[in-house]
């Protein structure tokens, strides 16, 4: 059978992850804080954060080389009912609600270039023609994802490099802390905003969801999720301060289309133009990331759970097709019947939830299988982890204080899927008690 080449591995991290967050986030952070050293910070913790979630699970993905992530993870380690719990999540919040919100903001930065087009039927057909080239085979989705991917990271550093040096009035983007930077650091405004910013790196886990259709993942895994995430941290890091050098933050407070305004400041009006059509070719990749990695997770369920035996079945070339369709479908029902806001800050919350308990597990696997062979151990363990759980739950914490309602909606998708694991484990034992009954 084909497998991924650690390359296209790759090109799936950095493609979940560069996506929606970081070309619409700057705006709201910019509501509370106005300092760039702390602006860049937050960047740089997200970062910090991702890269010691990547090294968690590059340790948990050699250990536990089987495709589905934080489903495979978390069935391991904890219980069965908690990798159901994650593969419930990671079906309907996970991948299908990033998924919507990507091809909702593909549909609206392209039908602003072109109005007579429409938004949402723009990206219906997006979802719509990712879903079939990835039902196909590993070939064709794994080059379609290495070539947008390409294509990403070509654009972005086009993209930078030209407005550094066709813009004719650069900002005062004073990189040195100013007094009162450090309360900033330590503030609620911070923490409120490294919501927005985790979001924007999350996607940095996606490569342990077809660890099982990787070359050699035990020795190929860790060096796919350092690089990745290491890579996008610094584009990051790059975009941020162009926006921040290029066009006031006057300009760009509360909005979300601060690449539209750091283009127009750039380039002219005509520069926003071009940047709607680059923005769109580069959420072309984050949406076909999300469809090629997150019906793995479908994918497991349909093996491990009678109930839902159609999603684990596979093409001649292995491809988990209905799987595929069935999460494509779910995020279409996302994209025409839920705001933007909403999706982010519940999807993001849920997401976060669920990478914090399988971090933790790292700790709770050296434990209880310490015999377990681990062809790499995390870096600098136990700090490592315990950075990225002191991060991830100070946000989560926040999310609980200022943004309710959210709160809840993720505590539902959580129960939700404790109870629809007890409904489909209880249907799997009358199924399987009627096959042996009808055995003669």
């Amino acid at each position: 059978m084909t497998r991924f080449r650690p390359s296209v591995a790759a090109a799936i991290v950095i493609a979940n992850m560069i996506g929606t967050g970081v070309f619409t986030s700057l705006g709201f952070q910019l509501v509370e804080i106005q300092s760039v050293p702390v602006l860049l910070a937050l960047w740089a913790v997200g970062g910090l954060a991702a890269l010691c979630g990547a090294l968690s699970y590059a340790e948990l993905g050699a250990a536990l080389p089987r495709s589905g992530g934080e489903y495979n993870f978390l069935s391991e380690i904890y219980h069965p009912i908690a990798g159901f719990i994650s593969g419930w999540v990671s079906a309907t919040v996970g991948f299908a609600a990033p998924t919507a919100l990507a091809a909702m903001t593909f549909g609206s930065y392209l039908s602003a270039v072109f109005p007579q087009l429409s938004a949402i039927w723009l990206a219906t057909g997006l979802i719509i023609v990712l879903a079939l080239a990835h039902s196909r085979s590993h070939k064709s989705s794994g080059s379609t994802q290495y070539l947008f991917t390409v294509l990403k990271i070509i654009l972005i550093i086009g993209f930078a490099t030209l407005a550094l040096i066709f813009n004719d009035n650069p900002e005062p983007a004073q990189l040195l802390p100013a007094a009162g930077d450090g309360a900033l650091l330590l503030s609620g405004a911070f923490a409120v905003s490294l919501i927005y910013v985790n979001y924007a790196y999350s996607g940095w886990n996606a490569a342990t969801y077809i660890s099982g259709e990787l070359d050699e993942p035990q020795k190929s895994l860790p060096v796919v999720l350092i690089a990745s995430t290491s890579v996008v941290g610094l584009s990051y890091l790059l975009l941020n301060y162009v926006f921040l050098a290029v066009a006031p933050m006057d300009a760009m407070v509360g909005k979300v289309e601060v690449g539209y305004v750091a283009a127009s400041y750039a380039f002219g009006e005509a520069g926003a133009t071009i940047m709607g059509v680059l923005l769109a070719l580069l959420l072309v990749s984050t949406v076909s990331a999300m469809i090629l990695a997150g019906p793995r997770v479908l994918h497991r369920i349909g093996e491990d759970f009678p109930l839902f035996r159609l999603l684990g079945r596979v093409n001649n070339d292995g491809i988990p097709a209905t799987a595929v369709i069935v999460q494509a479908a779910v995020a279409l029902a996302f994209l025409w019947t839920a705001s933007f806001d909403r999706i982010l800050v519940f999807s993001g919350a849920t997401m976060a939830l669920n990478t914090f308990f399988t971090v933790l597990g790292v700790f709770v696997l050296r434990w209880r299988r310490p015999d377990l062979e681990r062809p790499f151990k995390t870096w600098l363990y136990p700090v490592t982890p315990l950075v990225f759980l002191g991060i991830t739950g100070w946000t989560l914490l926040y999310i609980v204080l200022q943004r309710p309602v959210e709160a809840t909606i993720s505590l539902g998708i959580v129960v939700s899927g404790a109870l629809f694991y007890l409904v489909s484990r209880r249907a799997g034992e009358q199924l399987a008690q009627r096959a042996s009954d009808a055995q003669p």
